[in-house]
């Protein structure tokens, strides 16, 4: 039939980029079948090559008008309304497009697109998602990893600046600070989902170290020591030189009982970053699991040095002094991290600071009567005989630092008083 040569002959042309012989020869085929619906899409798509936009939309109608059910038609619509910034149009096609053939990777791909252009930031990151799952069933790893690029980079920042433009896009987030969310949404509690996501990041692009290394944190967060050391191994092996895949996998490795190996780690993690005062209280937790309370003690001091509001420096290091029963520097270290939790409004580990001083408190012995009376006398001269001052300066102590011996509370607001005299 002639209309299927001049249509044969306008694929070829097109093959060949001459798209004006492209178009003339599926002009020719319609003239002969008007109902030719794959000769309007085909020479839509010369037109579109042709940066001839509305006569494309116009073909690809026609082509509609013809096979409502041709889901290719209205993609391809959908796609030359983009470019004419027709947002509105080009979503009501592609939704149909998906409607008609939910397989369709491209379909959802140029979904994301759209709603990324207007704004629908979440909705995007779902199209880009589903678009790469269904290019990694057909083994398309190439668009795969481009739709899992677009994902990283559409991460939007948690406030919008003060004057930004309402219909400016949101935007574009580095790699690292798209990991750093994920492991935000792990100490948040969501590490099931933390994990579907690196799971499914490691699906698309296996060779990804960033991921291997977030998803070992993350399995340490829950417990999972042994696989976290395998993500870590993995990472190391795909050469990602960073001190925080060392330091975890020392935490991981003690975790299981290896402190040597784990000293090795955190040891090569300071190497790498010498300031870094996590990997201080990590190699001081791996001191005081050996028993050696001393050397904890010398590193948690080194990161209270480097930060001095780290509050679980100050934890750790009163229970090594309690380790060696130095009961009053254990309690200075308890009180000061309860003071930072507090701060910080981290009422759990505030609490587990109490409990922590309430053992201590049970241990030791009743408060001396004699040693009561003295304290409470010399206060009183220091308040010029205002009880009523005193109280309220003990009350303070009492809210501030509960649980605390009688005599203690006498002690801190003289030690307060005397330090403000001079």
């Amino acid at each position: 039939m002639m209309n299927q040569e001049f249509y044969n002959r306008g694929l070829e042309k097109a093959k060949q980029k001459d798209y004006a012989g492209a178009i003339e020869a599926f002009k020719q085929a319609i003239e002969l079948d008007p109902d030719f619906s794959a000769a309007y899409i085909q020479r839509g798509l010369a037109y579109y090559q042709s940066d001839a936009i509305l006569p494309a939309v116009s073909d690809y109608t026609e082509a509609i008008k013809l096979d409502g059910k041709n889901a290719k038609a209205y993609y391809y619509r959908a796609l030359a309304r983009l470019t004419l910034k027709n947002l509105p149009g080009a979503l009501e096609d592609v939704e149909k497009a998906i409607q008609l053939n939910f397989n369709d990777a491209a379909a959802y791909d140029l979904r994301g697109i759209v709603r990324r252009k207007q704004g629908y930031i979440e909705e995007a990151i779902a199209s880009f998602k589903k678009a790469a799952e269904l290019y990694l069933e057909k083994k398309d790893h190439k668009n795969t990893r481009l739709c899992l690029e677009k994902i990283k980079q559409l991460q939007p920042k948690s406030q919008p600046a003060i004057n930004a433009v309402i219909s400016k896009p949101a935007p574009i987030i580095s790699t690292q600070d798209y990991f750093t969310q994920l492991l935000e949404k792990a100490e948040k509690g969501d590490t099931r989902e933390a994990i579907a996501d690196l799971n499914w990041i490691l699906k698309a692009d296996s060779q990804d170290a960033q991921a291997y290394c977030c998803r070992g944190v993350v399995y340490c967060k829950i417990g999972n020591y042994r696989e976290a050391i395998t993500d870590f191994n993995q990472a190391i092996k795909l050469n990602f030189q960073d001190a925080v895949v060392y330091r975890n996998r020392g935490k991981a490795r003690s975790q299981i009982g290896d402190q040597q190996g784990a000293l090795a780690d955190i040891n090569q993690a300071l190497k790498m970053q010498p300031e870094d005062n996590l990997a201080y209280i990590a190699r001081g937790n791996v001191y005081q699991s050996m028993g050696d309370y001393l050397a904890a003690i010398q590193d948690y001091s080194h990161a209270v040095q480097n930060h001095p509001e780290h509050p679980l420096a100050y934890y750790n290091r009163g229970i090594a002094y309690t380790c060696l029963e130095e009961m009053s520097n254990a309690v200075a270290d308890y009180q000061k991290a309860a003071s930072i939790y507090c701060q910080q409004e981290d009422w759990d580990n505030y609490q587990q600071v109490l409990n922590s001083l309430q053992k201590i408190q049970s241990s030791r012995p009743e408060t001396n009567k004699a040693t009561y009376n003295l304290l409470r006398q010399r206060l009183l001269r220091m308040v010029g005989g205002h009880w009523e001052i005193a109280q309220r300066l003990i009350q303070q102590k009492k809210d501030f630092y509960p649980g605390m011996l009688e005599e203690w509370y006498l002690q801190a607001v003289i030690d307060d008083l005397e330090r403000d005299s001079r």
